[in-house]
């Protein structure tokens, strides 16, 4: 398909102009929020803490763990999320997941790619079970991770992780009943022998399914398992 030509995307442009991805009013560039929105948005990185990249309210200096990981330690090499979970990082996860509204992966994938690790050697999206699949017709967290891809150039594969067997909505869940709900639900189907695998993930509320989709990995011989999401919910049970 031919460009658009100038003149034509100006017109395009005026009669549908980029829109605020979580309220809907018009922008000036795709995949910009409105200024309100913007300002509800908490971005989150350094300082963390060097294990699980839980935020620090302050720099507590290099190497520096928190006491969550100083008792248990996660298996996999932290949680890197682009925002805190609130009402704006809500309204675009629940769009993409329930809404069909494929073009906000774009949205969360540009935040999110900043914070990916060094010598990532493959991008994995935490896989849904057929049956949600076929219902759904996409994988949103699949969607994510192609545009993390692309932008990163780093390689995609939606194969490496199975989901097994039919899990239950973990929303409304206790983080036990959610861990007990996910456990042996996943099963490796590539070689990631020494591998250094980013698993690629909408929103991360108990990590009960990061959890069970890294021992898995770690299980089939990957090197490290490291986790990257638009939104995390803080404060939780995580």
């Amino acid at each position: 398909m031919a460009p658009l030509s100038a003149p034509f995307r100006t017109i395009v442009r005026t009669a549908l102009p980029p829109r605020c991805p979580a309220c809907g009013v018009p922008v000036a560039e795709d995949h910009r929020f409105c200024a309100e929105c913007w300002d509800q948005l908490r971005f989150l990185g350094p300082p963390w803490c060097a294990r699980c990249c839980t935020p620090f309210s302050y720099d507590r200096g290099a190497g520096t763990i928190c006491a969550a990981c100083m008792a248990a330690p996660p298996a996999h090499a932290g949680v890197r999320a682009a925002v805190a979970y609130g009402d704006v990082a809500r309204k675009l996860a629940l769009g993409l997941k329930y809404g069909g509204r494929a073009g906000v992966a774009e949205t969360m994938a540009r935040p999110m790619a900043r914070l990916l690790p060094d010598g990532v050697d493959w991008l994995v999206p935490v896989p849904l079970h057929r049956w949600r699949l076929w219902r759904r017709g996409y994988n949103q967290a699949a969607l994510i991770a192609r545009a993390v891809g692309r932008i990163a150039d780093v390689p995609v594969s939606v194969d490496v992780l199975a989901r097994t067997r039919h899990t239950p909505v973990l929303r409304g869940l206790s983080g036990r009943e959610r861990r007990a709900a996910v456990a042996r639900a996943f099963v490796v189907r590539a070689d990631v022998a020494g591998a250094a695998v980013v698993l690629v993930d909408d929103v991360h509320t108990s990590g009960a399914t990061a959890e069970a989709c890294t021992a898995a990995l770690l299980k089939a011989g990957a090197r490290s398992v490291s986790v990257l999401c638009w939104a995390r919910v803080l404060g939780s049970d995580d």
